[in-house]
């Protein structure tokens, strides 16, 4: 049915219902879908923070290990003037001379006295970050095995029915080029409008599909002529006859069954 072709009412009609069926066959395979491609996303990036928390971690680590050498080295150093000056103490001329090399080795002794305090507090945060090392490593083997299971689920899903959504995904294009603009943006807007999507319905036990509100004899007469487009004025749906929505349906199974 082309733009520039003289087509009816009834035309225009089966095929936006046509082109509804089409969209909601998508809608169906992305519910199925639902929320794991996000879920997907959510866990790979707890995941990848997880790894990153991790990292800082056991460098932490190697910083606490440079800073207990670097007391070590402090103390060892200090054990040496402590010796230097205890040597220099027996070759003293005066007390003034002994008190100060004294003075200097308590000061050195201090220094060890410190350094080896340091050394033990540095000790009880290695502790403290292997402890959050190994949480933090249960939790990230916890996670990626989620993740696996979440990406198995979603990869079986995807090849189920990628080829058939990219399928119908063509379709839903080629059926709106086959009908006129502004009945394409009304479908459109209609449907953005919608939380199920559905713009165009059929008549269901004298009520517009989906919807409470009875649809008045006189209109439902003059949907089932099929000579002009009505709208539903409770919700702006679309509304064509069942009958119609029957054939159309019958129909577009047959092409859902070929690309599925």
């Amino acid at each position: 049915m082309a733009k520039n072709k003289e087509v009816t009412v009834e035309e225009r009609l089966r095929a936006l219902y046509d082109l509804q069926l089409i969209d909601s066959r998508i809608d169906e395979i992305r519910n199925v879908r639902g929320e794991l491609p996000l879920e997907v996303r959510d866990l790979e990036d707890e995941v990848a923070g997880l790894s990153i928390r991790l990292d800082k971690l056991v460098a932490s680590l190697q910083l606490i290990d440079n800073d207990i050498l670097a007391k070590k080295n402090l103390i060892e150093d200090a054990k040496s003037l402590i010796k230097k000056y205890s040597e220099q103490q027996k070759n003293v001329r005066n007390n003034r001379e002994f008190n100060s090399l004294t003075k200097e080795v308590e000061f050195q002794e201090l220094e060890i006295e410190l350094a080896e305090k340091h050394i033990k507090e540095f000790k009880a945060q290695i502790e403290q970050k292997k402890l959050v090392i190994a949480e933090t490593k249960e939790r990230l083997k916890e996670r990626e095995n989620h993740l696996k299971h979440k990406k198995n689920e979603l990869n079986d899903i995807l090849g189920e029915t990628e080829k058939e959504e990219q399928a119908l995904i063509q379709k839903s294009e080629e059926y709106k080029e086959q009908i006129e603009e502004r009945l394409v943006s009304a479908y459109t807007r209609i449907r953005n409008n919608v939380k199920n999507g559905l713009a165009v319905v059929a008549i269901e036990r004298g009520a517009s599909g989906g919807s409470f509100f009875t649809i008045p004899p006189q209109i439902q007469v003059e949907i089932a002529a099929r000579k002009k487009v009505i709208t539903d004025e409770h919700s702006g749906r679309i509304l064509v006859d069942a009958q119609l929505a029957e054939e159309q349906k019958e129909k577009m199974q047959k092409l859902f069954s070929k690309l599925s």
